[in-house]
């Protein structure tokens, strides 16, 4: 039908079509019994008709309805001549049952949708409280973050994202918990107050991961019946040390990180060796190692989880980042982010069904300017004394 359902208060909002379904189908019994012979009857039209609107209309659009379908019913009786016979009983009856059931549809499906409302409402500001928007320059860098959730409107997942500025440079982390949810949500809080405290604690990047890897394997213990193969989450540590043009990665199972250059040259950060995610070191012990790439003056540095990566088209390819953002130049990290998830919006048809964390950091150049001033394309128009006569 080319339209969406979107969220009222709440709960969710059908299409006008759908919701102008029952008026139609009134309208159409009505026409039906006129033209047709005695011996057919409209009547399954005029009782789906409340049973239609029950789901995606106000319970009074649902009480107008059902009263229309009566009244509907009980006119052409009346037209017909026929309001004496059984048959005149037993449908309008049925028509008054249906309607009645409707109404208590109308009402449970309210509640439901109030309950779920609100339940989200929790869990998004739970997680905006433990994954807030980092400041756009944190230790000399640009820094832009996205959170966009594979559901309109929804903000919960188990995505991650977190800067800070240490001792040792400026540490980042990407990481994606598996799993959605609450669930998700509290390891995602775990995850983030454990990085923050080993960033600033940790010598070494390397130590940050393992610090990480305990979090995680604490909440397994505490959480009943989660095992490594169901708690694990992918993540890629990364530190930028000051006055350095480099940045050190730990990758831990996680999609690799690009470097975009200012000529419009990409590069893939891959690791040497695969690592597994964090939270599985109980299936085997391979110390992490921190390897270093290239971060020159003007590059921007961009990670992401796999929602990126695992987006497809309608012929089901998946979405290669490397390809679609080679030899783009963007103005700053803020405006490559954009550029990306709307290019995966539009690579999609707006139908990714995974969400997507996004952070990119950039090096400035030297001389460049804290914050971009902007021109306007349009001058303003002079004032009365700048107007000539």
């Amino acid at each position: 039908m080319g339209q969406e359902w979107r969220d009222q208060g709440g709960v969710r909002r059908a299409p006008w079509l759908v919701r102008a379904l029952p008026a139609a189908m009134i309208v159409g019994g009505v026409i039906f019994d006129l033209l047709t012979p005695p011996r057919f009857t409209a009547v399954p039209l005029f009782a789906a008709a409340p049973l239609i609107a029950a789901p995606v209309v106000s319970f009074v659009t649902t009480l107008l309805t059902g009263i229309a379908a009566i009244l509907g019913v009980t006119g052409l009786h009346v037209i017909n001549l026929t309001f004496a016979q059984i048959t005149a009983f037993t449908e309008t009856s049925t028509v008054i049952t249906v309607a009645a059931l409707a109404l208590l549809i109308n009402r449970v499906v309210w509640r439901s949708g109030q309950r779920l409302a609100s339940a989200r409402v929790i869990a998004e500001t739970a997680q905006r409280a433990v994954l807030p928007a980092p400041a756009d320059r944190i230790g000399g860098l640009h820094i832009a973050a996205r959170y966009e959730a594979a559901q309109e409107g929804a903000f919960i997942g188990g995505d991650l994202f977190a800067v800070q500025d240490t001792p040792y440079g400026v540490r980042l982390m990407v990481g994606d918990v598996r799993g959605k949810g609450l669930g998700a949500v509290g390891t995602v809080a775990i995850l983030i107050g454990a990085f923050r405290e080993a960033a600033e604690q940790e010598r070494s990047l390397e130590g940050v991961g393992q610090r990480l890897e305990r979090a995680l394997k604490r909440e397994g213990t505490r959480r009943e019946g989660l095992d490594a193969m169901e708690g694990f989450t992918t993540a890629v540590l990364g530190e930028i040390p000051r006055g350095r043009p480099l940045v050190r990665l730990v990758n831990r199972g996680h999609p690799e990180p690009l470097v975009l250059h200012a000529d419009g040259g990409l590069d893939v950060l891959e690791p040497p060796q695969a690592a597994l995610p964090l939270g599985m070191g109980d299936l085997g012990d391979w110390p992490d190692r921190a390897e270093e790439y290239p971060l020159p003056d003007g590059a921007t540095l961009l990670l992401y989880t796999d929602g990126v990566t695992e987006a497809r088209d309608a012929r089901g390819v998946f979405y290669d980042p490397v390809e679609r953002l080679g030899g783009r130049l963007f103005p700053g990290p803020g405006e490559l982010l954009d550029a990306l998830v709307d290019d995966v919006r539009r690579y999609t048809g707006g139908g990714s069904n995974d969400d997507m964390a996004l952070l990119a950091v950039g090096r400035p150049t030297r001389g460049q300017p804290e914050r971009r001033r902007t021109v306007p394309v349009v001058p303003p128009e002079p004032g009365p004394e700048g107007r000539s006569g």
